[in-house]
């Protein structure tokens, strides 16, 4: 195989602008061979895009048995992902998928399976992690240089988002139709980084606020604490109702501090000693350490969406490295799961926690469920999938 006949299923926000990128042939080694949407007015789009004769499908299944792709990116409704990449692998496709990896992470640990069985390429589009500002702090922190993490914090509230927004799809911040709000849908990327850079934490307690500011189900309106294996604590902020919003994540460490603002400004405040030792070895109870400011200096590189496809055609081409396994999906998803188990049973939730119970008390969710009418969208719960 000299180049990867990539087929993408759903056409959506992302997926559309996945279609213009592989069809411009801006991806080396990689051609479009097929889409595929549940939306007629999503199908119309691409045959006013593509050639008269390119293959348009109604759906994913008929895209993967048709036989035209060796790949598939999946884009779709978050409770399809995972039965979509199993029926991919049973075919015999290679698989990239966008976030989040799935709604709950017992679905995902089965599609990790099936694909570790498979042997075919899986990746996850964890497009934040070619970000140079993400990858310097997970190089930093992951070194040792620093020492040992005390407390992270990320204030990610720049996720602003009207209530047109959310009326534009029935399936969107409904249980049955999203499966979550603001934790899945706008955060996997952050909670993916948040865990990718400093580890998972061991316990969490959450406040999930539903409907607060918008007229939804689901949570638009979030305040966690986190705390880690070595007793470090964190925090971590989000909302959809903020403006102006921040993002701001700091990581305080044993040397120091990072900060990163707006995922392009970081710095580090370096102390001149390991602050453990000096605490033990201070003599006046008012001594303090010096700290330097630096600014920290990366390699610029931040290829996003095409980065991760280049990796996806690498790998299959060439057996090159992808900016993240498939696999890993379930780490960020785990953060989320937990997060949101934590504030429906109101207590702190260690982590790993009982994935059977976090079906359950979705299940609940997700028979009370009421999707949005009147939009001319349609959404799928993935219940014909045979989930328990």
């Amino acid at each position: 195989m000299d180049k990867v006949k990539l087929g993408i299923i759903g056409m959506g926000n992302m997926g559309s602008g996945h279609v213009k990128t592989v069809f411009d042939r801006i991806i080396p080694g990689m051609e479009l061979g097929a889409v595929a949407d549940r939306l007629p007015a999503r199908r119309e789009w691409a045959r006013d895009l593509l050639p008269a004769d390119f293959p348009v499908f109604k759906d994913g299944s008929e895209l993967i048995k048709s036989g035209l792709v060796d790949a598939v990116l999946i884009a779709v409704p978050h409770y399809q992902h995972p039965p979509l990449a199993i029926e991919a692998f049973g075919a015999g496709l290679h698989v990239l998928c966008e976030k989040p990896a799935g709604v709950y992470t017992k679905q995902v640990r089965e599609m990790n399976k099936v694909a570790g069985e498979s042997g075919l390429v899986f990746a996850m589009m964890f497009n934040q992690r070619t970000n140079s500002y993400f990858r310097k702090m997970r190089e930093m922190v992951q070194s040792g240089s620093l020492g040992a993490i005390k407390r992270t914090s990320w204030i990610i509230t720049n996720w602003y988002r009207t209530q047109a927004y959310y009326d534009s799809g029935d399936w969107r911040a409904t249980w049955s139709g999203e499966g979550g709000g603001v934790l899945l849908n706008q955060c996997p990327h952050n909670l993916d980084l948040f865990q990718w850079i400093c580890g998972m934490p061991s316990a969490v307690r959450a406040f999930c606020h539903n409907g607060k500011w918008h007229d939804i189900e689901v949570e638009d309106d979030v305040t966690a604490y986190l705390e880690y294996p070595n007793g470090a604590t964190g925090t971590f902020i989000t909302s959809t109702a903020d403006a102006p919003g921040t993002n701001r994540f700091e990581i305080t460490l044993e040397w120091g501090k990072l900060v990163n603002e707006d995922n392009a400004n970081l710095r580090l405040y370096r102390l001149d000693q390991n602050e453990r030792d000096f605490n033990r070895r201070a003599v006046g109870g008012f001594d303090t350490l010096k700290v330097t400011e630096e600014k920290i200096e990366t390699d610029g590189s931040n290829e996003q969406h095409v980065g991760v496809l280049k990796a996806f055609a690498g790998r299959i081409l060439r057996g090159e490295p992808l900016v993240a396994e498939g696999k890993e999906g379930i780490e960020g998803l785990t953060l989320s799961n937990a997060l949101h188990l934590s504030s429906w049973l109101e207590t702190t939730v260690k982590i790993p926690f009982d994935e059977d119970l976090f079906l359950e008390e979705l299940n609940k969710r997700r028979n009370a469920s009421k999707p949005k009418k009147g939009t001319g969208a349609t959404f799928d719960t993935g219940k014909s999938y045979n989930e328990k």
